[in-house]
């Protein structure tokens, strides 16, 4: 019953459109993407591969740096190395406070049951993405996501005047391209870790139904006591594009890993 639920869930999600703003799945995480919704147990919720942008703020979050899609303008996004002449020109069409920044590799992804979760986890984690963790909404929804701790936001202006030497803006771009080249690196590890996970999983995923529902009902033992253990993460071998649905109050979700995130 829960595995026909989760399907009947995946195949709603998969149907609807691309609600990011570029409308569709970056090409660099598009592998990822398509190896693990062809997996029945997962299914992406939302994913970024990486990009390099610099933003404007609106005027009602002048003085906050902390960047948010709906309260911003994009001047220049890219998910490749970024180019000085880029960043230059989008600088002359800034007239607020301008923000530079890196954001890496960002994936979500629903989970049929705890344990797949957290074989996702082992994987990133193994492939650096140091910073990852697992969510279980209010009605039993898992979500594992897929994060990293390397990140740039750096002020560049304000109020259209700029604040830094060009210098200065030429160290941001050599940083940030270090960070999109090991970012690249880490998507790559992702995948092949992942690839090897799930073939050496196959045989624990086709374990008895009886053991599988065993499992499930003591985790909702656990989460209606309100007393989250700690869990084992499963070893595996070596090494956005759309929010989390509204339905998911983060104040009555369950973070499994928060403990370990960095």
């Amino acid at each position: 019953m829960v595995m026909a639920a989760f399907a009947r869930r995946k195949e709603q999600r998969l149907a609807r459109a691309d609600g990011s703003r570029k409308g569709s799945v970056d090409a660099r995480a598009a592998a990822v993407v398509e190896l693990l919704n062809g997996q029945a147990r997962f299914c992406t919720a939302s994913s970024c591969a990486g990009r390099v942008l610099l933003a404007q703020l609106l005027a009602a979050d002048a003085n906050r740096y902390e960047v948010q899609k709906k309260n911003c303008s994009w001047l220049m996004v890219t998910h490749e190395m970024c180019i000085k002449d880029d960043v230059m020109t989008a600088l002359e069409k800034a007239t607020g406070d301008i923000v530079f920044k890196f954001e890496p590799f960002v994936l979500h992804v629903l989970c049929e049951e705890l344990q797949d979760a957290q074989l996702l986890h082992s994987v990133a984690i193994n492939s650096g993405f140091r910073n990852s963790g697992i969510t279980v909404g209010r009605r039993g929804k898992i979500m594992m996501a897929v994060r990293s701790t390397h990140c740039l936001e750096v002020p560049l202006s304000h109020m259209g005047k700029l604040m830094v030497s060009e210098e200065y803006i030429e160290f941001l771009i050599h940083t940030a391209n270090q960070k999109m080249a090991e970012n690249m690196r880490r998507i790559d590890r992702f995948y092949n870790c992942l690839q090897l996970a799930l073939k050496t999983a196959v045989s624990a995923n086709n374990s008895p139904s009886e053991e599988r529902e065993k499992n499930h009902c003591v985790y909702v033992h656990r989460r209606k006591r309100k007393t989250i253990q700690k869990h084992g993460v499963c070893t595996s071998p070596k090494d956005h594009n759309k929010e989390l649905e509204h339905e998911d109050d983060p104040k009555s979700n369950v973070d499994i890993f928060g403990e370990i995130m960095v």
